[in-house]
């Protein structure tokens, strides 16, 4: 290609873009690292401190803390003082990088990035040969990171948003009623609600094991394990019927079939029930997607959610980024009569479907 044919201050920026994504993806570790030395936690609310300071306060090394401050600073995650050579953590930063029941707490998405990185070689041979790759493949970091990374949003929003934003649904559950959480993960979404209405039953299905031995784990820590029950089962086969509410959070979208998903919901609600799916936010086109929020969930659904529904019987691959139009057309086929959108974030759309 010719020099002309280049258009120098489009490759500049372009450069610019590959450079920040590079410098983004290496300091990903070192914010682990980061949590896991404590280094965070060191700084929080600690006002200026120096790289000596954070050194003796976690028992690190201080030519590594000099050397993580100084990307953490590069980053904008810390601020550092030229004249006093002492760095600071705001508050604000805090929140997300050293307070674990913060709203805002992202290390979570850290594990999952790593986790995905392990499974870079086999990814790329499932994307060669067409083939799906199961939840229960991936390094081990993705579990724990999942749960971490969506606690907070959970914690936040569930009951005070998610659940008020359907008519009557609270009340029925103060009164007493039986909810299936289906593709439940580590419980996290079922024990809060647990916590919540004491008068009701709460039954979790996942079908991977080992997540519902540490969700039956996690239950009983929480005190809860007397209301909660959690079995293994697939999506479109989990016992019971006469559910009040059927909650789906985060997860319809890595289903092989989640038409068959959605009518087995449809079939196990009493008449008046509801069906709350909780689902990443997007629009219903790629380019409403092209943006942060969107860029970060269609990498997720390459490498996570996409490959997990590939690897299930019928293999839709609906994807993180569906839209409630698609959404919308699944419900619809599973037999559902009514569907909304009850409220939303800027990571999740809320939808309520009523038989």
């Amino acid at each position: 290609m010719s020099a002309a044919a280049i258009d120098e201050r489009r490759l500049e920026a372009f450069m610019g873009t590959m450079v920040n994504d590079m410098g983004a993806a290496l300091t990903a570790p070192l914010v682990l690292i980061g949590e896991q030395l404590g280094l965070y936690r060191a700084m929080a609310h600690a006002g200026p401190v120096t790289a000596g300071d954070v050194a003796e306060r976690t028992g690190v090394r201080e030519r590594y803390v000099r050397e993580w401050l100084a990307n953490q600073t590069a980053s904008g995650y810390v601020e550092h003082d030229p004249q006093t050579d002492r760095y600071v953590l705001p508050d604000e930063h805090a929140l997300a990088l050293a307070e674990p029941d913060s709203p805002f707490y992202v290390l979570g998405g850290y594990q999952i990035m790593a986790a995905v990185w392990a499974d870079e070689e086999q990814l790329a041979e499932r994307f060669r040969r067409g083939e799906g790759m199961g939840w229960h493949e991936h390094d081990r970091r993705l579990f724990e990171g999942t749960e971490r990374f969506f606690r907070p949003g959970y914690e936040a929003h569930l009951v005070p948003d998610w659940i008020a934003a359907f008519d009557g649904l609270s009340e029925r559950l103060q009164q007493g009623g039986r909810v299936a959480d289906v593709g439940c993960g580590h419980g996290v979404s079922t024990i809060l609600l647990a916590q919540s209405f004491p008068r009701s039953s709460f039954f979790g299905f996942d079908y991977h094991p080992a997540s519902i031995d540490r969700a039956r784990e996690l239950a009983a820590e929480a005190g809860v394990d007397d209301r909660v029950t959690f079995d293994v089962a697939a999506a479109a086969e989990y016992p019971g019927e006469d559910y009040d509410l059927v909650c789906h959070f985060d997860c319809l979208h890595d289903m092989g079939d989640p038409v068959g998903a959605a009518r087995h919901t449809h079939e196990s609600l009493v008449d008046d029930g509801w069906w709350m799916l909780v689902e990443p936010y997007a629009g219903d086109t790629l380019e409403e997607n092209a943006n942060p929020v969107g860029r970060m969930y269609y990498a997720a659904s390459t490498v996570l959610c996409t490959p997990a529904s590939l690897s299930q019987d019928v293999g839709l691959g609906l994807g993180a980024q569906a839209g409630e139009r698609r959404l919308r057309e699944v419900a619809e086929e599973a037999g559902f009569r009514r569907f909304r959108r009850a409220t939303e974030t800027p990571f999740n759309l809320i939808l309520e479907g009523r038989p």
